[in-house]
């Protein structure tokens, strides 16, 4: 456990709360070298392209990164616990055409339920096979990423559900402010942020999860049922991804089997460029928010200046296995 971890630990295990404010624990340490990155890739987009800084570009960039924001978050909750969830955007995907399918119906709150409740039971399904059955969280999650994949195909008979209802479409609009869109997608983003940020570091559920992470066995020693922890992130992650799939109904109004399909991945980059640890027991949501509009930024950044979407996949993919060598490194130092 590392000395952070080990001090909120102690504190919210005695008293249930954290010494220090529940927003300076959220906000420092794993943020800042998201933080400066994030503001050294605007101001160099910035002074190199023309319209990166107006405010409508500004706006887009938001908006692109909410959907995988919000998947973020519950995958931020599973690597917490040095698991990973390769199943994520499959199960928002599987939520979105059956909220599609029966809102076709015109039951639009039936549709909505329905949604959620199959979101929070494939949550249930990874929770139950990890924590009860001990199966490692990456062939549990890929095995049912395969299984979805193909299921949401055959729910649908590989047919898109256009959505017209504005229930289902009312997260991609919201108040103008400056001539600028705010979305209420994009406040339900930063909202379950700034929640989940107060619920890991104020809490006994976020003490919980953090020492799991770090060791599962000391959290057995210390009274920590651990399966129930595991169930518990997982079903939690699965509620999250109900919200990502109103999102994205919002964001395109169309239910589509195919849709987002490289989310899953997209989740787990962002995660980590937020300087979550894929060991687990270390990182947070904050840093994830940050992670998320980083990849964003260097797409629309690089789009801005010309560069093939090819070369901005490759530098995403420097900058995760980077992310990931620096919390190598720092693990290592920190274990001397």
């Amino acid at each position: 456990m590392t000395p952070a971890t080990a001090r909120v630990a102690a504190a919210d295990l005695d008293t249930g709360v954290g010494s220090s404010s529940w927003w300076r624990v959220a906000l420092t340490g794993q943020v800042t070298g998201p933080l400066a990155a994030l503001i050294l890739a605007v101001v160099i987009f910035s002074t190199t392209t023309e319209n990166f800084f107006s405010g409508a570009n500004l706006a887009l960039v938001v908006q692109q990164s909410v959907v995988v924001g919000t998947l973020a978050i519950g995958q931020t909750l599973v690597v917490l616990t040095a698991g990973i969830d390769l199943a994520c955007a499959a199960i928002m995907v599987m939520g979105s055409v059956v909220i599609g399918r029966i809102a076709v119906s015109g039951n639009v709150w039936l549709a909505l339920l329905a949604g959620v409740v199959v979101t929070v039971l494939l949550g249930a399904v990874n929770g139950s096979l990890v924590s009860l059955a001990s199966l490692p969280p990456f062939i549990v999650t890929l095995g049912v990423l395969t299984a979805l994949t193909a299921g949401a195909r055959l729910f649908t008979d590989s047919a898109s559900y256009p959505i017209k209802s504005t229930l289902l479409t009312a997260l991609n609009h919201g108040p103008r402010v400056g001539g600028v869109t705010i979305t209420y997608g994009a406040m339900a983003w930063i909202g379950l942020t700034v929640l989940m940020a107060y619920a890991l570091t104020q809490t006994k559920w976020g003490t919980r999860i953090y020492t799991v992470g770090d060791n599962p066995h000391a959290a057995e020693l210390v009274g920590i049922n651990v399966k129930r922890v595991l169930f518990g992130v997982y079903v939690v992650a699965g509620l999250i991804y109900a919200i990502a799939a109103w999102q994205a109904l919002g964001r395109t109004p169309t239910a589509d089997p195919a849709g987002y399909p490289t989310a899953n991945l997209d989740s787990i980059t962002a995660v980590v460029i937020g300087g979550t640890s894929l060991f687990g027991g270390r990182g947070g949501v904050t840093g994830t928010l940050v992670g998320t509009l980083i990849v964003t930024v260097l797409q629309n950044g690089l789009t801005h200046a010309g560069i093939d979407s090819l070369y901005q996949q490759v530098a995403t993919g420097v900058l995760v296995v980077l992310a990931v060598a620096v919390d190598r490194l720092t693990r290592t130092r920190q274990s001397r």
